[in-house]
């Protein structure tokens, strides 16, 4: 470095790269919650639909029910998905909370993961499958969506008691 260089600022050991403004912060982690929870009111209705229509004996009602659940899953369940999980990378990159800085924001970003690739694996192919007239898959839709509300509310749980330190730098 030579007197005419300007002097370089010092990167913080361990701190976020894209730290976010106050403001910035406020409105990510609103939003954060809003599609979160907004993602969780949509697998418990899901759960809910889900089990009516594997109990019922009305064919009429068990198809309207799988067909309401195929909609669920484009109109809500996909894009709060994705929008829960980017929101969330981008507090777990902007804030001192990292995303595998401490085991309760990795097991969050675990758990929303498990939910996409179980809607994306499980329930789009097993909705489709008895929407084609396939029988037999109605527990595996209704075990999926069990799953997704329990990862959720689990994650929602993690959120505010944060257990947990923080992994030391290596």
């Amino acid at each position: 470095m030579t007197l005419a260089d300007p002097p370089r600022p010092r990167a913080r050991r361990g701190g976020p790269a894209l730290r976010l403004s106050p403001g910035a912060r406020r409105a990510t982690l609103a939003a954060h919650i809003v599609l979160s929870v907004g993602l969780l009111g949509e697998v418990s209705a899901f759960l809910a639909i889900a089990a009516r229509a594997a109990g019922t004996g009305d064919a009429s009602l068990a198809a309207a029910a799988y067909d309401l659940l195929a909609m669920f899953q484009i109109l809500f369940g996909i894009p709060l998905s994705f929008l829960a999980l980017l929101s969330g990378l981008r507090l777990g990159l902007g804030t001192k909370w990292g995303v595998l800085r401490y085991p309760w924001v990795t097991i969050k970003l675990l758990l929303l993961v498990s939910v996409i690739l179980v809607g994306a694996l499980l329930l789009g192919p097993s909705v489709d499958a008895i929407r084609d007239g396939d029988d037999g898959v109605e527990g595996r839709i209704v075990a999926g969506a069990a799953w997704d509300v329990v990862a959720l509310t689990t994650a929602a749980v993690l959120s505010v008691y944060k257990p947990g330190r923080a992994r030391r730098a290596g």
